[in-house]
């Protein structure tokens, strides 16, 4: 089901009675949900993400815009009606009920002509608790389960009755770093078996981009990117979403265009055709240096820490907008950790260049 967000905005009346503007936690959003597709919908705390989730499952009415499911528009559609699943952070399960009765439920509440039998409502149950492969669990109440049962019974409860679209609302938030990978994973196998269309909801931008199809940043209310997880990181429109794209984050630097070429301070880093002299900011992923004793990045080094596979390298330039820059390079290249000193190489491909007024990403020719 494709899901299409139209001029979508929310605003809220302002706690503080001395500022009479509204708050504005969705400010003219608009976007795509192809169908069958897992949307991460990713941005800081108190960016709007919940409120455009709450926006397209209807328990939220837009002050301005449309929502679609198709060609149907669901704006004025009640929640129940407008076939979707939820998944909260909080489980909110039944703890009187079994997990077979917490995953039955929806389907208890149908009348008419979706009425179905005991018997129905137990076969697709038992469907949805394989599918989260907790079907062996149907007689524990939530009370006996583990935060990943019962977050699957969740899950299970909110596939049941195959909504047409499934909203998951920060549901790994209360999961150990073990349980979340584990059950962000099974959400993937769950959404490809399925194939129904996905908007997950989460802060965790590796979490995002491990699972989701495209990824839709936003900021403050406002869409800031959409795209394929890699060429958002790749690609970033702006400095907001190159520097919350990342782990380690994206290193940033005071930096200045001189005759088609790029400085920090008064070294020459390298050439960035098609900039217009000026001052800029610079951002270099922490995987776009090169250790280089002839690199024309000088850099005075503070720590190196290996971490198996990788190394990383802790130090300081005068340029750098933080107080370190960590670096990231194999395990294999040696580093003289005594000299005090390392020098660097930048890969072009993992420079991005902003404009210092609007902040928004310069493009190079060639890259």
């Amino acid at each position: 089901m494709k899901v299409v967000l139209q001029n979508l905005t929310k605003r809220f009346p302002n706690r503080n009675k001395k500022i009479r503007e509204d708050v504005i936690a969705v400010n003219n959003f608009n976007f795509e949900i192809p169908d069958g597709k897992l949307i991460g919908l990713l941005g800081p705390s108190g960016c709007g993400k919940s409120t455009t989730l709450n926006l397209i499952s209807g328990l939220e009415k837009p002050s301005e815009g449309k929502v679609f499911f198709g060609d149907d528009d669901v704006t004025d559609v009640t929640p129940e009606n407008r076939g979707v699943g939820l998944v909260f952070q909080n489980y909110a399960l039944y703890p009187h009920l079994t997990v077979k009765q917490n995953i039955m439920f929806p389907l208890e509440n149908l009348k008419g002509k979706d009425k179905l039998s005991k018997e129905v409502m137990e076969q697709k149950a038992l469907e949805a608790a394989k599918l989260v492969q907790i079907d062996q669990l149907m007689d524990r109440r939530p009370g006996e389960l583990s935060g990943g049962q019962q977050q699957r019974v969740a899950i299970a409860r909110a596939l049941v009755k195959m909504p047409r679209v499934l909203l998951l609302d920060e549901p790994l938030s209360n999961l150990d770093a073990r349980l979340r990978l584990q059950t962000r994973e099974e959400i993937k196998r769950i959404q490809l078996e399925t194939g129904i269309t996905t908007v997950f909801v989460t802060h965790d931008q590796e979490e995002a981009m491990s699972i989701s199809d495209l990824i839709v940043v936003m900021k403050d209310g406002i869409f800031q990117q959409m795209g394929k997880p890699q060429d958002v990181y790749d690609h970033p429109v702006n400095m907001f979403v190159a520097k919350f794209l990342g782990t380690p984050a994206i290193n940033m630097f005071e930096a200045c265009v001189k005759d088609g070429f790029l400085y920090f301070g008064e070294e020459k880093i390298l050439p960035v055709p098609g900039i217009k002299d000026g001052e800029v900011y610079a951002g270099i992923r922490p995987e776009g240096f090169v250790l280089d004793e002839n690199g024309p990045l000088s850099c005075d080094l503070k720590a190196v820490e290996v971490m198996g596979r990788d190394t990383s390298i802790v130090c300081r330039n005068p340029s750098c907008m933080t107080e370190n820059i960590r670096v990231i390079v194999n395990s294999d290249r040696a580093l003289n950790s005594l000299s005090g000193k390392v020098r660097f190489s930048v890969k072009p491909a993992k420079l991005h260049i902003f404009d210092k007024t609007t902040e928004v990403t310069l493009e190079r020719e060639g890259v």
